[in-house]
């Protein structure tokens, strides 16, 4: 009996995870990426929650431990850059792990590679689809038919924008800009430290990460200008511009962004579409519900993979059933985060000094709490 064959849009974190399991399911997936390969770099994610007995099953948990990054506290500043205080991020009793989003990557690519096909340098530009499958044309390869269709192309979906609309319907703006530019090892003293200063409506990160530190900046611009995800000289300008008056170390990080050739931009926000499905076309990760700020998307997007498998593996031939199911799955762990992100935003970065002591006195406080939790553990 020939294998379903099913088309993922995406080699990032979700392809290849869904690849993974599609191909244990009795599926032929094929994956394509219109970069050129694995991108490298990238800020570090951390891999919880419902992610964890994920890649247990896999068997990359031993891998993703190996591959963790030194980080093991966040130190908060004063706009001066004096310490406010110092809050640790490891706990024995929060089985998680921080890993770059590359290796995170790499390590799913390498055990879905030899059950799917890769396409790299390459991406859709139409999908048509009927009542027996999707005829998909390539940018670079020849069209092909498929039985079913997933974008895990990511915030910017191209998947989504052919198939259910353009981006600015689901697309909600936080107000909020990130940006991050990778620095040199001798950028940071301490290699287990995360370094955070905050000033009404912008924040500053040098996070140690595994071999390359980052620049993280996450601020509010005061003239918010059209989006332009190619106008690279646009957005140094509105680093440059947003932390002018800074102290500590923006000038220093500001030039790192400066002189990087291609440093990451983009306005954070969240991506929610009333249905994930059309037809023999579903939506998985970031493509479907995005949630800036969180820092889980990675790990949604694997615990995504495996329900989207699981139920297709349930549902054989009925893909309307199956994708039903794995929405109403997801979106109970999706809908309370994207809830919470407005509020996140406004403690993450203050806009006032009076929300920054807030944010601060709540800093203190989970400090207090997390001593005391550990004295007791060691009491134990």
């Amino acid at each position: 009996m020939k294998k379903p064959e099913v088309l993922i849009v995406g080699a990032g974190i979700a392809g290849p995870a869904l690849a993974y399991w599609l191909s244990r399911n009795g599926y032929r997936p094929t994956v394509v990426e219109h970069a050129r390969q694995l991108r490298s770099g990238g800020s570090a994610i951390v891999v919880k929650g419902p992610a964890i007995p994920v890649a247990d099953r896999m068997g990359i948990l031993p891998q993703l431990r190996g591959l963790a990054t030194r980080n093991r506290s966040l130190t908060l500043l004063d706009p001066g850059g004096r310490r406010i205080l110092r809050l640790p991020l490891t706990s024995d009793e929060a089985p998680t792990v921080e890993v770059t989003r590359a290796d995170l990557s790499e390590v799913l690519h390498r055990s879905a590679q030899t059950e799917a096909e890769f396409l790299f340098d390459d991406t859709v530009t139409a999908l048509d689809q009927d009542g027996g499958g999707v005829d998909v044309t390539f940018r670079r390869s020849a069209p092909r038919r498929f039985d079913l269709v997933v974008g895990a192309d990511g915030m910017h979906s191209t998947v989504r924008r052919l198939v259910f609309g353009p981006e600015r319907q689901f697309a909600g703006d936080l107000g909020l800009y990130g940006a991050t530019v990778p620095l040199e090892p001798d950028a940071i003293e301490d290699p287990s430290e995360m370094t955070m200063l905050t000033v009404p409506n912008r924040m500053l990160v040098v996070h140690p990460s595994r071999t390359t530190p980052l620049a993280i900046f996450t601020f509010r611009a005061a003239q918010p200008a059209p989006h332009d995800r190619k106008n690279i000289a646009l957005h140094k300008q509105t680093v440059a511009d947003a932390y002018a008056d800074v102290r500590w170390r923006a000038p220093e990080l500001v030039a790192a962004f400066l002189d990087h050739p291609a440093p990451f931009f983009d306005p954070l926000t969240t991506i929610r579409v009333p249905s994930w499905s059309r037809g023999r076309v579903v939506l998985l990760g970031d493509a479907a519900a995005a949630t800036a700020l969180l820092g889980d998307g990675s790990s949604m997007a694997m615990a995504g993979a495996y329900a989207l498998a699981e139920e297709l593996a349930a549902h054989p031939g009925d893909h309307a059933r199956a994708f039903a199911a794995y929405e109403s799955r997801l979106r109970r762990e999706v809908g309370p985060r994207q809830r919470r992100v407005g509020l996140l935003s406004r403690l993450m970065v203050p806009r006032t000094r009076p929300g920054l002591a807030v944010r601060n006195a709540l800093g203190r406080a989970v400090g207090r709490t997390n001593r005391i939790a550990s004295r007791e553990a060691a009491n134990r």
